[in-house]
């Protein structure tokens, strides 16, 4: 009989976190990381302490609820090295990303904020960072990326995406592609192209690069 109450009760608490998961990534990719968490709390059909005693905060919350997302970002970078032409493995990181981040309204912030305690989620914007620089200074070596293009420019097309308005998910979907097209034609070098103005430190905890 303890055996079994005991195997209930793991599965209603794993029952429980699955549903406040996808609680949380179904109402951040709609509204953002600033949605209460009773709200979270809520949607998911649990009470606030079940809740709070799985993740104490919302930062763990948001950790963990793109944590899928993340892996998925570190993919596509990996993707557009593997491209033997680093412009169009650039490209294709550029539309890739944009995508992923407009599908996922909470994603861009939480990509960019700086949470205390989540080791695993900075590693992996970390490396994903990383491996993008890298790849934005073969592009540039290959005299196909703008010289003057710089890692925190990234931030700020994600920036500029997350805003994009659309009657539908789908819309905003389409609205990234043209956008991130845009960008491409943008961060193209080309003879006599205008140099860009000084770009603002947008990333967290991390200076500038003079090579990407």
């Amino acid at each position: 009989m303890n055996d079994r109450l005991t195997h209930k009760l793991r599965s209603d608490a794993l029952d429980n976190r699955e549903r406040i998961l996808e609680a949380a990534r179904a109402v951040f990719a709609a509204e953002g990381l600033n949605v209460p968490m009773r709200e979270i709390a809520r949607r998911a059909g649990v009470g606030p302490a079940t809740l709070y005693r799985r993740f104490p905060t919302k930062e763990m919350l948001a950790t963990e609820a793109f944590a899928d997302q993340m892996r998925a970002c570190e993919v596509i970078v990996t993707e557009g090295l593997d491209e033997p032409d680093p412009w169009r493995g650039f490209c294709h990181v550029i539309e890739r990303i944009c995508e992923l981040h407009a599908r996922d309204r909470g994603f861009t912030a939480a990509f960019m904020a700086t949470f205390p305690g989540a080791i695993d989620f900075a590693a992996s914007r970390g490396r994903t960072l990383e491996a993008i620089s890298e790849l934005a200074r073969r592009a540039k070596a290959a005299g196909r990326l703008r010289a003057d293009f710089v890692l925190d420019d990234l931030v700020l097309v994600l920036m500029a995406n997350n805003g994009l308005q659309a009657a539908s998910p789908a819309g905003r979907v389409a609205a990234s592609r043209r956008f991130a097209a845009l960008t491409i034609q943008a961060l193209r070098a080309a003879p006599g192209a205008a140099p860009l103005p000084p770009s603002p430190r947008l990333l967290p905890g991390r200076p500038l690069s003079p090579t990407a």
